[in-house]
Formats: C-alpha cells, structure tokens, sequence
C-alpha cells in the first residue's frame, strides 16, 4: 500500500508486541481513549510461495487461505513453487486463491515442494517430520546437523527417493 505502517486490529491486549521488534502500541489518532497496535510494513525483497498449479505465463493457484496474495504483492519480486504446470489458470479457478502474472517474477515447477508440510488434495503433512525440523531448530549446531542430514548431503534423485518426490524431467 506504500504506507510505512499500518495499524493491526485484534493484538492490543497481548503479548505479541513485546517480543517484536516492528510493532508497538500508539494510541488511535482518531480516538485518543483507544489504543491499537501499528506495524511496520513489510517489504521482502523476494517472496518464494508454494502453490497448487501455475501456467507458463505465471499466473497461479495458491493456497486457499492465508496471505499469500498479499505477501506477493508486497514483495519486489515473488517465487511461486507449484506442484504442476497447466497450459491455463484463471481468476475463475476454484481450487485456491487467484494470483495474477503481474505479481509473479518466476514458476518453478516442485512436486512435492511444500514437504514437510501438506497440500491439500495431493499429499498430507508429515507430522513426525515437522517435529524433527521444530527440534532441530533450538540450537544452531542442532539445526546444521538437520541440515546436513536432510539437505545438504543428499543428491536430487536421493531428496526424490526418500520423499517420494516425483520427478520433474
């Protein structure tokens, strides 16, 4: 929207701002009685998303709920990862949310690209996996063990088999 911040209903009241730096209580200019939470506006220089499906052209089937769209259209440029290539997508899709080719730099094509977490209608999340990467999270030398194990020393075809991850050739 180009505005430097934006006030955010609904967190006045918690904790939330406390632990962040990019929020903070003010009071509303308009009723100096209630106080509200601003943030700073968030402008990522690149955007990755996972989607359903895209078309060469770049417009794409996002996840149903959430803020992709407008993480997108926020970011200098945006990535969207998807499980398929189809020839066309359109507004009148469905199946998740709409966004448009102006919004998207590139498409990759990644089945399975949203492993360890699901997509609905194609694979579940895994569970079990997820709470290995929370885990490994708590320190970095846990975390580069993760990475090591899961990532960094596996080829393509090995990230492939170990999650069934269909190939893209």
């Amino acid at each position: 929207m180009g505005v430097p911040y934006i006030p955010v209903r609904g967190l006045a009241g918690t904790d939330v701002f406390e632990r962040r730096d990019d929020m903070m209580l003010a009071p509303n200019p308009f009723d100096p009685n209630e106080i509200t939470v601003v943030a700073l506006a968030q402008n990522p220089d690149v955007a990755i998303l996972h989607g359903l499906k895209a078309d060469r052209e770049g417009n794409a089937i996002l996840r149903r709920f959430g803020e992709d769209v407008m993480v997108a259209q926020a970011s200098r440029r945006t990535i969207v990862t998807v499980e398929e290539i189809v020839d066309k997508v359109t507004p009148e899709d469905t199946s998740g949310q709409f966004i448009s080719s102006i919004n998207v730099t590139a498409v990759v094509h990644a089945p399975m690209g949203a492993y360890p977490t699901g997509v609905p209608g194609r694979y579940p999340r895994d569970d079990e996996h997820i709470r290995r990467y929370v885990n490994a999270s708590a320190s970095d030398e846990a975390f580069q063990a993760y990475l090591d194990e899961h990532v960094m020393s596996l080829t393509e075809d090995e990230i492939r088999a170990r999650f069934a991850v269909p190939s893209a050739k």
